[in-house]
């Protein structure tokens, strides 16, 4: 702020201005008022000794304190006390003259809340030149460094999901790859495969990645194989978090596409029920209860049989229950299909903000993960330990 800008302030708090103030002294005086008195921006004057001389209308929403109880206090009322030693370097360079630039720091309100502020300080001079105080501008920036602190957390946590979308990936390919008999045969299946991870993907863009509801991912995945009329779907309403929906999606495709070649969907008037509870177990825990139930007339194509090996039998026993914590059986019989997933009703609902996904077992295939987000606190730096590195496939699933 210009030197006589802050000087009128100064006069103008003190009431010094002398009798003989000009036409022009006088209007400038007011327009510094209006200026003061309007901006968005807390601005306060003190003295040497850091006592409070002036203290506008933004300092009063700013800080919470009005002008009476803030008027001839110390600003160390402002400064929390581990920042005292700030208020003694910045007297002593407002003494020498120096202008103090934007920098940011740490004040506190009324109320003892700390908010992060923009300060801007000058010395106040007088005709003279003699230094009399210093005037100070306060921007509340607590909101910004809010968003700064989320954009860098949004940004971790999308490479986080970059590398698990990878992992899941390159699993698919390499297992893909061991069970196809053709170039043709191994495109179909990776391709499909790639558009059933993307389908859940675009459920969880819809909900900001918290999660979506077992009803919307059941027929997202099964709305590309049509025959909507035969297909019942039931259940309670029960938001899974972001890991549910991605490997519970994976085995939803498995079941369609088999259904769609060798079951319920390939046959004239085949059928498929898909319902869901939370039910309690013998120990009392709630448990999601998960069905897929296809009825049709004769066996199931030999194709449709059970395949320990196959890439489908490992999503739908190993992958997908392991992922959820819980546990899958299958069974194929004349005129039926059925699978059937039991899971731990904490591990499969949306995950809080302060609260870890399950980990996944080493003995199947599992994305990256990093766990939650740290708060503004932890400075952003991971503690040891808290990144988990997953298998790709077990050997056992070679």
């Amino acid at each position: 702020m210009p030197a006589k800008a802050n000087k009128l302030i100064e006069l103008h708090s003190s009431g010094a201005f002398p009798d003989t103030e000009t036409q022009a002294e006088t209007e400038a005086r007011a327009r510094l008022a209006a200026i003061v008195d309007s901006s968005s921006d807390a601005i306060i004057s003190k003295d040497l000794n850091s006592v409070i001389k002036t203290w506008n209308a933004a300092a009063e929403r700013m800080f919470g304190y009005t002008a009476a109880e803030a008027v001839g206090q110390s600003v160390l009322m402002l400064i929390p006390e581990r920042l005292h030693n700030e208020e003694n370097e910045i007297i002593e360079r407002i003494r020498n003259g120096e202008r103090i630039g934007s920098f940011e720091t740490v004040r506190l309100c009324k109320d003892g809340t700390p908010i992060h502020v923009s300060l801007t300080i000058s010395p106040i001079k007088t005709a003279d030149g003699r230094i009399i105080g210093a005037s100070k501008i306060a921007r509340d920036i607590t909101a910004t460094r809010e968003n700064e602190r989320r954009i860098r957390l949004l940004l971790r946590e999308v490479n986080h999901r970059v590398k698990n979308q990878y992992a899941v990936i390159l699993a698919m390919v390499k297992e893909t790859s061991r069970r196809s008999t053709s170039p043709e045969e191994f495109e179909r299946h990776v391709r499909d495969r790639i558009a059933a991870l993307s389908r859940s993907h675009d459920l969880l863009v819809l909900s900001d990645w918290s999660g979506a509801n077992v009803a919307e991912l059941v027929q997202e995945h099964l709305k590309p194989f049509g025959h909507e009329e035969r297909i019942r779907v039931s259940g309670s309403l029960l938001t899974l978090n972001a890991r549910s929906v991605q490997y519970l999606g994976m085995a939803l495709h498995e079941l369609g596409t088999n259904s769609a070649k060798y079951g319920a969907l390939a046959c004239p008037r085949g059928s498929i029920e898909v319902t869901w509870k939370v039910a309690t177990d013998a120990t009392g825990a709630s448990v999601l209860q998960l069905s897929w139930e296809e009825r049709f007339a004769g066996k199931p194509a030999a194709c449709h049989q059970s395949n320990p090996r196959g890439f489908g039998s490992i999503v739908l026993l190993r992958a997908t229950p392991q992922a959820l914590d819980g546990s899958a059986e299958i069974d194929r019989g004349i005129g039926h299909v059925r699978w059937q997933l039991t899971a731990p009703v904490d591990s499969v609902t949306a995950v809080r903000d302060n609260e870890e996904e399950p980990a996944l077992s080493q003995q199947v295939f599992d994305p990256i993960r990093l766990v939650r987000s740290l708060s503004l606190h932890d400075n952003m730096v991971p503690k040891a330990g808290q990144v988990e590195v997953g298998a790709m496939v077990a050997n056992g699933a070679k």
